[in-house]
C-alpha cells in the first residue's frame, strides 16, 4: 500500500477529538502522493519547488496520475501550489480507488489507537497493514496524520529527510491556511444571521 491510501485508511479508523475535514484530508493526501513520489526518485525538490524526474511506473493508478500530473515547464511548481491544485477533491478520489479495489468493506472499526496485546483482526488485509505502519509510529505517517489532529499518547520521531520536512511543514501551513478560511467564513456567516435576527 501507499502512503496516500494508508494515510486515507488511518483517517477512517483512528479517533480523534474531531472528525476529520475532506479538504484537509485532500491536502494531506496530495503531501503523501509527493512523498512516495521522492522515495520513487520521480522527483526531487529545489528548495519548495517541485522537480520532476523520469515518468516512472510505480503499480499505482493513483500515483501514477499523481506523476503525470507533475508540471514539466521551468520554474516548475512549489510544494504549495502542488497541494492546492493535486489536492482538489483527491479525498473522494481515494475514496473511490480504494472501495474500486474492496479496500472499504466491512464495518468500520477504531481499533488502530489502542491495539490489544493480541491484535485485532482488520476488515481488510491493507486496513491491517495501515494500522501496522500506524502503531510502529512510522514517522512520515504519523507527521502526515498529525496535521490532520490525528495523534496518539506516544509522539512519532520527526523524518530525517529534508525535502519530506518540507512537504510536511507545506501541508501544515495548507492545512492551517484552510482552517483560517473556514474560520472566516462562519464568522461572516454568523455576522450576517445577526444582522437579519436584529430587530
Amino acid at each position: 500500500m501507499t502512503t496516500p491510501q494508508d494515510l486515507f485508511l488511518v483517517s477512517l479508523d483512528v479517533p480523534g477529538e474531531h472528525p476529520v475535514e475532506q479538504g484537509d484530508l485532500s491536502l494531506a493526501l496530495a503531501g503523501a502522493e509527493l512523498v512516495d513520489l521522492l522515495g520513487a526518485r520521480a522527483l526531487t525538490l529545489a528548495g519548495e519547488r517541485i522537480v520532476p524526474g523520469p515518468e516512472l511506473t510505480t503499480g499505482d493508478r493513483m500515483l501514477d496520475e499523481a506523476g503525470a500530473a507533475l508540471v514539466r515547464q521551468e520554474p516548475y511548481e512549489t510544494v504549495e501550489d502542488w497541494l492546492w491544485r493535486r489536492g482538489r477533491g483527491l479525498a473522494a478520489a481515494y475514496r473511490d480507488a480504494l472501495e474500486s479495489a474492496g479496500q472499504l468493506t466491512g464495518k468500520r472499526r477504531h481499533w488502530l489507537a489502542r491495539r490489544p496485546a493480541g491484535g485485532a483482526p482488520a476488515d481488510t488485509l491493507a486496513r491491517q497493514q495501515a494500522a501496522d505502519r500506524w502503531w510502529s509510529r512510522e514517522p512520515v505517517l504519523a507527521g502526515l496524520a498529525g496535521t490532520l489532529g490525528i495523534e496518539d499518547d506516544h509522539p512519532a520521531e520527526a523524518p530525517t529527510d529534508e525535502a519530506v520536512l518540507t512537504v510536511l511543514a507545506a501541508v501544515g501551513d495548507a492545512v492551517n491556511e484552510l482552517e483560517g478560511v473556514r474560520t472566516r467564513r462562519r464568522i461572516e456567516n454568523a455576522a450576517f444571521d445577526n444582522i437579519w435576527r436584529a430587530p
